[in-house]
């Protein structure tokens, strides 16, 4: 079968810059399995797995990809694929069981082979020191939304640099904190499952924080040169119209969504109009005195992740601009774009909007896009491969936006696909695909996708144009 014919792979290749990434990305809950091995103590996703209706199909990651006793055969298969950068996350309570005391030798261990397998192979290790497994026992003393926990993250943070810093060259602090935050705090709809609305705004603060105290911390200890960073799931906020109240409403979801974040990150302060929105809720934002300096360390790279973008509009249906509480309305309407599995609209125009945004709001400011992929329904033949057509056009689809955005001036370099192999989705269980390489949950089977092989393709060509 052809991977090569995709129209327009050779302009989309000449768009990206020599040196530029390939890569994929995972996280240590969603694939490791082996929870309660070595010494690994529950995390707050273990005790939301357990919660009656909490996860599709009441799947749990107990065993998730087992790649905790795999992990040299999926290290090959990246090899396989020619990708050069494996962006992989620490399981905090493997490393630092119950959050709080000396390192687990058997857990870090761990990562220390896994670091040393990629040398081998001439994969660099990108490390995520965060992607949402807090100790369950730091959620019982109060989880983010307590100022100790961004403390015990640094703690946390340096066991993992003092072990890995002679061998990784590139960190990332955290993972999303949006999702940490708001949908663990806020919605419910993620771990720790609760529906607390100042406290999700404690936690987006204590989140920074804790980026902040481990970037100073790593930076002061670091052995060489190393790159630190931290990793945004963002998007671009679309009015529905020029009304006011649509361009308030994208104003405001732009405010929650990406500048409350990048703003202390880069410019050392939260913007003006969202910290305004908040007080008209009633929430102020927990800032003691020195904390937006730790913020606003210097940051060698941002990690954007990307899937999606959204239209707002500032009425309701029945056409009111503020709702009982007498806040504004902010919702989302449909662009009319075609939608993956998870109902999630392609936008990959967005995500040039996004980029080069960013390149003018936070200048110098290098990107690398850490995740980037879909869901859709697979269907594997007798050998185990997927055709995931609607899979690969995404990419081609979105590696076509990257260049584009690295035509307007956006410093972007590189492109981690979300994900290596499919996983434990959160919430969704086991029931949405994402990976490029399928996964037969039975068997722990690993088949490269037809996007796979694309991938493959392109990163070859790149090298050697």
């Amino acid at each position: 079968m052809s991977t090569t014919s995709v129209s327009g792979d050779a302009e989309l290749i000449a768009g990206l810059p020599a040196g530029f990434r390939w890569g994929v990305a995972t996280s240590a809950y969603q694939i490791e399995g082996a929870v309660a091995v070595d010494g690994r103590t529950p995390s707050i996703w273990d005790t939301y797995c357990r919660v009656p209706g909490a996860i599709d199909n009441g799947d749990t990651g107990d065993i998730a990809c087992d790649h905790y006793h795999r992990m040299p055969a999926d290290v090959a298969l990246i090899k396989d694929l020619g990708l050069d950068t494996y962006r992989f996350s620490v399981a905090w309570p493997r490393v630092q069981p119950r959050g709080k005391g000396p390192v687990n030798p058997a857990g870090i261990a761990f990562y220390d082979r896994l670091v040393d397998e990629l040398l081998v192979h001439g994969i660099d290790p990108w490390v995520t020191l965060y992607h949402w497994d807090l100790p369950q026992e730091l959620e019982d003393t109060g989880g983010w939304p307590v100022r100790d926990t961004a403390y015990r993250f640094a703690d946390y943070s340096m066991l993992v640099f003092d072990a890995l810093s002679d061998r990784v060259d590139t960190w990332t602090t955290l993972n999303e904190p949006w999702c940490s935050a708001m949908l663990g705090y806020a919605y419910g709809a993620h771990a720790p499952g609760r529906r607390e609305y100042p406290a999700a705004l404690a936690a987006v603060h204590h989140l920074l924080l804790g980026h902040g105290l481990a970037t100073v911390r790593m930076r002061e200890a670091a052995p060489r040169k190393v790159d630190i960073g931290i990793t945004l799931n963002v998007a671009t906020a679309y009015p529905a119209s020029s009304s006011e109240p649509d361009v308030e409403a994208a104003r405001h979801a732009d405010g929650m969504g990406r500048r409350i974040y990048l703003d202390p990150l880069v410019h050392g302060h939260y913007p003006a109009d969202v910290v305004a929105d908040l007080a008209a809720e009633g929430v102020e934002l927990p800032v003691e005195d020195g904390d937006l300096e730790l913020i606003s360390a210097p940051i060698d790279v941002l990690g954007v992740n990307y899937y999606f973008s959204q239209k707002f509009t500032g009425y309701a249906e029945d056409g009111r601009t503020v709702d009982d509480a007498g806040q504004p309305i902010s919702r989302t309407i449909p662009l009319d774009k075609p939608r993956t599995a998870m109902d999630w609209e392609i936008v990959p125009e967005g995500f040039t909007d996004l980029l080069v945004s960013i390149a003018r709001d936070y200048p110098g400011l290098p990107m690398v896009i850490t995740e980037n992929g879909s869901a859709f329904e697979d269907h594997a033949d007798a050998s185990g491969f997927v055709a995931d057509t609607d899979r690969t056009a995404y990419f081609t689809s979105h590696l076509a936006a990257v260049a584009e955005a690295i035509r307007q001036g956006a410093d972007i370099r590189g492109y981690l696909a979300w994900s290596l192999m499919d996983n434990f989705e959160w919430a969704y269980g086991y029931a949405k695909r994402f990976g490029i390489i399928r996964v037969d949950y039975e068997t722990q089977a690993r088949t490269p996708k037809q996007s796979a092989l694309y991938l493959k393709d392109l990163a070859q060509r790149h090298r050697g144009q």
